[in-house]
């Protein structure tokens, strides 16, 4: 009987010494963070329909890119509902790319370009890139710290034990991808408003 009490009070010693209860607030804080940048990309990608009607508006025969970007945006829905880090990057990156080609209309409508819609939209996306940022910044964070903590000894061992695997960084992995432009808006990439 005294085995099982001594057994009992040094299991939760043994266990808080080899890392289990820190993998797995690692963990959960790189889940989170993942999920605030899935937050983010949805809500760029449900301002993007509304942005491409303003557009259509003015430049219906611009089919062809009002195509790539409906392409690119169930890119973005797909790889956050998959929810892996680095498909995210990549449809995201896609979706860059395509929106910058829409934006591009706009030079050549000048209407278009003094539409408060517009112009509300474009506002609200460069909105949406500074805190797709900032949340892509806390996220590598808490990977870096949930992987350098994973390969660290006695952790290893743990996370061995129960299965943890290293999580994968918010990083364009897509070499075609990391040339393509980015969106200016007209007042500098990643603007921030006063």
């Amino acid at each position: 009987m005294r085995r099982i009490w001594l057994a009992a009070l040094v299991a939760p010693l043994a266990l808080t010494g080899c890392g289990y209860n820190s993998i797995q607030r690692y963990d959960e804080q790189a889940q989170a963070a993942k999920q605030q940048i899935e937050v983010q990309l949805q809500r760029r990608a449900d301002l993007i329909p509304n942005l491409v009607q303003t557009v259509k508006g003015y430049a219906a025969q611009e089919e062809a890119i009002f195509v790539k970007v409906a392409e690119a945006r169930a890119g973005l829905v797909g790889a956050i509902k998959g929810g892996d880090a680095a498909q995210m990057a990549d449809a995201n990156q896609n979706l860059t790319s395509s929106l910058g080609r829409l934006i591009a209309i706009s030079e050549a409508y000048p209407q278009l370009k003094s539409d408060q819609s517009f112009l509300r939209l474009q506002d609200e996306l460069a909105g949406t890139e500074n805190r797709i940022a900032v949340s892509r910044t806390d996220y590598n964070a808490t990977v870096q710290t949930y992987n350098t903590y994973i390969r660290s000894f006695p952790q290893v061992l743990t996370a061995k034990m129960t299965g943890a695997k290293e999580r994968t960084y918010f990083e364009v992995t897509n070499a075609a991808a990391k040339d393509v432009p980015t969106v200016d808006f007209g007042k500098g990439a990643g603007a921030k408003k006063p």
